[in-house]
């Protein structure tokens, strides 16, 4: 990407921005995937490619490390047990639940193998509330569902990727399946990743205090961001798992300490515009990149497993809620409508079209997937404001 590409896009991204500051629940990333979608037909804008290994490496440690210091730590503690069974238990039987009926649906359209329906369902499995739980917040006021969505996003960001790469090397009949291994490798890499975030973590807390100067110390974070991320993942453990813990424990650390105010505040000032540059380029170039892969052969499928991903998750959902916190129909409704696909669907997609090239079965995975994301991104931010107002007035 050329640099004048990129002031352009940031320029668009602040344009945007600034109108959501003036519109109540303006839908963010909708609105800039569709500018993206028509950037694309641009020729100013069509040498720009969008590979798996710039989102991966560049905007998920940055967009996950801002989340997860951020996130109220008393938030996790209070709905640790369904947010935890979410991403590990609910992860599993979602893409079990929405790759059988994939399989099924594909019957009626274009045969898939039962293991491409799986990989189909891993690849739609991870949520991405970027903008989601702002609305949630501000229609609602409902603090305990904004967390729990959340901080089930953060985690099951991580657990899915273990998920997915299983699935695709099974398809790639690069190895067999065993479901002990599975479990005990989906062990080692969630724990893994954590064990590395919070160690790192931990350290970063110990120097902050070796310099009173806050740009080093914000220096430090951006260390801890990246440096977490890409510690894990030699070592092959979560990545993702390891910035979710790192970021996690300079929120322990500095959200309630009156004596580290100063550092939580340049803390702030920094990653707000990080963050709010990076969503911009993501999405506008989600919706640049992901044109090439539309077909309208794949749409009506696509939007038939979109309505189901949406039953799937309300169905793990309730029974997980069922098992640790009992809650109504309608706060179970919020949550499923809530799990947007995004940025680590996206790269995930990306990544099985990099390392499969194309093919007839990865074709159709690819623009069945991308439909999906689309209709999503789309439906589901532009809704979700007046549903949570309607549920729960």
């Amino acid at each position: 990407m050329e640099l004048i590409q990129l002031i352009i896009l940031l320029l668009i991204g602040y344009i945007v921005f600034t109108i959501d500051t003036k519109q109540e629940n303006f839908p963010v990333p909708t609105v800039l995937l569709l500018i993206g979608m028509g950037l694309s037909f641009l020729s100013f804008f069509g040498s720009i490619k969008v590979t798996e290994n710039v989102i991966y490496h560049i905007f998920i440690p940055a967009l996950l490390f801002i989340s997860a210091y951020q996130f109220p730590i008393s938030g996790l503690k209070k709905n640790k047990q369904l947010i935890t069974l979410l991403a590990t238990v609910g992860i599993v039987l979602t893409v079990l639940l929405l790759g059988s009926i994939t399989w099924g649906i594909s019957l009626l359209f274009m045969p898939l193998s039962f293991v491409s329906a799986l990989v189909i369902a891993a690849i739609l499995t991870p949520t991405d509330p970027v903008s989601v739980v702002s609305i949630i917040k501000k229609a609602t006021g409902n603090e305990q569902l904004a967390n729990t969505v959340e901080g089930e996003s953060m985690l099951n960001d991580g657990t899915s990727i273990v998920v997915y790469t299983s699935l695709a090397a099974l398809l790639q009949k690069s190895t067999s399946f065993h479901i002990t291994d599975f479990f005990v490798d989906f062990a080692i890499t969630s724990i893994g990743g954590i064990t590395v975030g919070l160690i790192c973590g931990f350290l970063v807390t110990k120097m902050i205090h070796y310099s009173h100067h806050r740009q080093y110390q914000l220096m430090l974070s951006i260390i801890l961001a990246y440096g977490s991320f890409m510690l894990a993942e030699q070592i092959h453990v979560s990545g993702v798992l390891a910035v979710v813990a790192s970021g996690m424990m300079i929120s322990k650390a500095y959200g309630n300490s009156e004596k580290e105010d100063h550092f939580r505040a340049s803390l702030d000032g920094f990653w707000e515009i990080i963050e709010v540059s990076l969503l911009a380029l993501l999405f506008l170039l989600i919706g640049i990149e992901i044109t090439e892969y539309l077909q309208v052969s794949y749409f009506v499928f696509g939007l038939c497993i979109f309505i189901c991903t949406i039953i799937v998750r309300f169905i793990v959902i309730y029974l997980m809620s069922s098992i640790v916190q009992k809650h109504d129909y309608r706060y179970n409704l919020l949550m499923s409508w809530a799990g947007l696909k995004g940025s680590m669907s996206v790269f995930l997609i990306l990544s099985l079209s990099a390392t499969n090239g194309s093919s007839d079965v990865t074709d159709k995975i690819v623009g069945i997937c991308f439909s999906v994301v689309i209709l999503s991104l789309i439906v589901q931010s532009l809704t979700i404001s007046p549903l949570a107002k309607k549920v729960l007035k």
